[in-house]
């Protein structure tokens, strides 16, 4: 079961990745002694640019251009080289302001599209390309005709467009170890890409991630550096074509950038947005190379991450962004920010940060600040905080891509072959190709008694939630932000996991019948479960341990209940990451790792079925890009307290005998101090590190420790309430006699700033009761004294009677109203002094908008 070879396989290649700065003669040695000296920890302030490597660039004939750069940044006035630098989101900005302010860029959010649409069709992505070009060339008040560039989340494929193809995510590329394919899926992504008008994505992201618990963790291709840089390396050639070559950048390629540099996938407890707290070796040498081998293809533009190495943010860090990427390898594109990450550099704000550009930031992300970022940027160049000469230096970086890429002569998207070629998106050869993506992907865990393959002659059961559901088989980063709030018609071209095992039994001779939860009239021949983990996209993929689904098992009842019919059970789990599912081992008789598969499920018919004489269709080939935790502290390879259950690198074929003995299901205690940040009440109970409270109008509270309870002055009652299971819900009564508080609060204050910036909102459900006779107002706590309130009441009157519903409002918000969102003592108040009968689930945070149209 567990593979010694792979786990020496990845050893060899971590010590295979120290061995980089050795191979570009890098390595610091003490002169007298010439002996290699211990890993240090270098202060934030300072690195040591000498250790790491020297890249070799590829070779570009920029005589033409450098020229050319040279007469157009000496013909700029000092507002346009500010325009230049800044990047603003299409859902804040207009094609008149990039006129007006001749900016640099515009990009499109996770949640942001032409028109506020998210769903908009293609041709209007291709028309909003088309306006925002010609306002950057329009030349009417005397300024210079430069080209913006749109930049774009195409992390899986052009995943924001309906009717794309859909690759699987990175996580499952990862295991096909096929870099061949990797370049083929950049060029099939950057022709789509074209097709709507944009020419840069946000990708590859190169993360090499150390504790899949971080909610990127399905960006990263691997825990192991040395397939992260050869996965680098071929995907910008997909995307980005041949240096030197004529269609460098140019025709059916795209601008790739390399991200999030650096170490976003090494942060502590794999938190998003976390600290790095590691050594300058380890920083090289494990999260380094992706970036060596990404410069070495030609990659123009670099993302400087949202996270910190040793306490200071990457954002505002000289030392790595201009010491050692700019000029220790000699990386000549420019590095852009994320969303609004400058204002997490000390002394900076969303608005104002002269620390960002001065430590090499060349381009700011800037989507909603982009306004007061421009005049304050300029003031700061004016009065010379912000230096002309490293002014000068961004827009020359900016400048020379643009050159590099054609742009200035390409004239507006929409003439751009293949620009409007809209039956190229999602085509028959991409999908294809995607589909070849995911029949490699598969990882086979378990196959007791070799019950896979399958005869397509069979009566085939497909049951679980995850079976006929494109959303959740695409998971985040498609069509939205989070990959939620759309449903399996938002796929017209798409085939779900359930839609390929029937066409494959269908031809066959066999019959697939679809029951999510396994009823069934006719007993089948087999069951085959699709479930995991529901669409999630950065920290709001977050998790504290590696349990799947802690309290919900109603993933397992399925398997165990299909089992106990005597049925064979084949699980297919989809998930962004490895996780502890001892369990759902033992109860099914295969197990395969489906990861995020993308827009074609018939991938998955293809390995599990044989063909028609019953010989082998396609065998698996995916081998584990992650160590499988044995327990749900299980969090990588290295450093763990244990061995994995399946080792880096583990995967089983048809021509394996291997099966898993009976696995431990008992859940270790919930380690100490350990506090959700983002769930804080579900399964009718309070979530690690949170305590149900009632208090009166003097602001004494009471902890309830059991499922009912009241306050001291009986102002307010608690008791167990049935909403989706037994007692999972709260209904708490105001009795209208003075003030009272239901509170979910804590010992150990929490940071909710970055979910403010990514505008997530305090969700739950609720069921109105009685309505309120007086104001109700939904808090957040900060420590005492401090709190933000929003009245609610007026939703809670319109709510139909006795109906479940939701309730949603945004965390800045709160902000507004004076919580500091960098100190949550209680993210959930629900106040009222009148009467009021009200039952309460499910309280967490989530991505969307209010009930209202603004914060009140």
């Amino acid at each position: 079961m567990i593979e010694a070879c792979a786990r020496a396989e990845l050893r060899g290649a971590i010590v295979a990745a120290l061995l980089v700065s050795t191979l570009y003669g890098c390595a610091k040695k003490e002169e007298t002694t010439g002996e290699t000296q211990p890993s240090r920890i270098t202060t934030a302030s300072n690195v040591h640019p000498e250790i790491w490597p020297q890249v070799s660039l590829p070779a570009l004939d920029d005589t033409a251009i450098e020229p050319r750069l040279n007469e157009l940044l000496s013909s700029l006035s000092v507002e346009e080289k500010v325009g230049q630098i800044i990047q603003a989101d299409v859902g804040s900005v207009t094609a008149e302001d990039v006129r007006k302010y001749r900016l640099g860029s515009v990009l499109n959010g996770g949640n942001s599209a032409p028109g506020g649409d998210d769903l908009a069709p293609a041709k209007v992505w291709l028309a909003a390309a088309d306006a925002f070009y010609e306002a950057s060339m329009d030349t009417r008040d005397g300024r210079h005709a430069i080209p913006i560039m749109w930049g774009v989340d195409a992390v899986h494929g052009h995943n924001n467009i309906i009717g794309a193809t859909l690759f699987p995510h990175n996580v499952a590329l990862g295991a096909t170890r096929n870099a061949d394919l990797m370049r083929k899926i950049g060029a099939i992504t950057a022709t789509e890409l074209r097709v709507t008008g944009q020419e840069w994505t946000f990708a590859p992201t190169i993360a090499v991630a150390q504790d899949v618990r971080w909610g990127r963790a399905y960006e990263s291709y691997s825990e192991n550096p040395t397939l992260v840089r050869e996965y680098a390396h071929a995907i910008v050639l997909g995307l980005q074509g041949d240096p030197g070559k004529p269609d460098f950048l140019r025709g059916n390629h795209v601008i790739a950038t390399a991200k999030h540099f650096l170490a976003d996938g090494g942060t502590f407890e794999g938190r998003d947005q976390g600290d790095a707290r590691i050594t300058e070796e380890q920083l090289r040498d494990l999260h380094g190379p992706g970036y060596v081998a990404a410069i070495g293809a030609g990659v123009q533009v670099v993302m400087a991450s949202f996270s910190s190495w040793q306490g200071k943010k990457i954002t505002g860090h000289h030392g790595l962004l201009t010491d050692v990427l700019k000029d220790r390898m000699g990386f000549d594109g420019f590095i852009v920010g994320d969303w609004n990450a400058h204002g997490q550099v000390e002394g900076c704000t969303n608005v104002s940060c002269p620390a960002a550009v001065n430590a090499g930031l060349d381009m700011f992300m800037a989507p909603d600040s982009w306004k007061g970022l421009y005049d304050n940027t300029l003031a700061q160049v004016r009065s010379g905080e912000i230096p002309m000469a490293r002014l000068d230096d961004a827009v020359r970086r900016i400048l020379r891509v643009k050159l590099r890429a054609g742009l200035f002569e390409a004239g507006k998207p929409s003439s751009r072959p293949p620009g409007g070629k809209f039956e190229l998106l999602g085509a028959p050869e991409h999908r294809a190709v995607a589909r070849q993506a995911v029949r490699e992907s598969l990882v086979l865990l378990k196959n007791t008694n070799k019950v896979l393959p399958l005869k397509p002659n069979m009566k085939v059961l497909v049951a679980g939630d995850g079976a006929d559901n494109l959303p959740k088989q695409n998971g985040g980063w498609t069509l939205t932000w989070q990959g939620t709030g759309i449903t399996n018609k938002h796929f017209p071209k798409a085939e779900s996991i359930f839609a390929g095992i029937r066409s494959a039994v269908t031809a066959g001779g066999g019959s697939a019948a679809l029951s999510v939860d396994g009823k069934y009239t006719r007993k089948p021949d087999v069951a085959i479960v699709v479930f995991g983990e529901d669409p999630y996209a950065e920290f709001q993929g977050d998790i504290a341990t590696l349990q799947y689904k802690p309290g919900d098992t109603k993933d397992l009842e399925l398997l165990k209940k299909l089992r106990a019919d005597q049925i064979p059970v084949v699980a297919v789990f989809l998930s962004g990451r490895p996780m502890w599912m001892n369990a759902y081992l033992n109860a099914s008789d295969a197990f395969v790792a489906a990861w995020l598969p993308g827009s074609e499920g018939g991938g998955i018919a293809d390995v599990l079925f044989t063909k028609k004489d019953g010989s082998v269709n396609y065998d698996f080939k995916g081998k584990l890009p992650f160590a499988w935790p044995r327990s749900p502290q299980k969090f990588n390879s290295e450093g763990a307290p244990e061995a994995p259950l399946f080792d880096y690198g583990y995967g089983l074929t048809y021509q394996d005998t291997a099966d898993v003995p009976a696995l431990s299901e008992e859940i270790p205690a919930t380690p100490a101090g350990q506090t959700s940040t983002h769930n804080y009440f579900a399964a009718g109970r309070p979530s690690a590190g949170w305590q149900l409270a009632v208090g009166n109008g003097a602001g004494a509270r009471t902890i309830l420790a059991t499922a009912s309870g009241n306050s001291q002055d009986d102002t307010l009652t608690v008791a167990a309430l049935d909403h989706s299971a037994q007692e999972d819900a709260r209904l708490v009564k105001w009795s209208g006699h003075g003030p009272a508080t239901l509170a979910l609060q804590g010992e150990t204050p929490i940071d909710l700033q970055r979910e403010a910036n990514g505008q997530l909102s305090v969700a739950f459900e609720y069921r109105v009761d009685t309505p309120p006779t007086g104001k109700v107002t939904l808090g957040i706590e900060c420590g005492p004294g401090c709190r933000g309130d929003l009245p609610i009441d007026a939703q809670l009157r319109q709510a139909p009677a006795g109906e479940w519903r939701q309730l949603k409002m945004p965390l800045h918000c709160f902000q507004g109203k004076g919580a500091d969102l960098r100190n949550v003592t209680a993210p959930f108040l629900l106040t009222s002094a009148g009467k009021l009968e009200l039952g309460i689930a499910n309280v967490r945070l989530e991505s969307g908008l209010n009930d209202t149209a603004g914060c009140e």
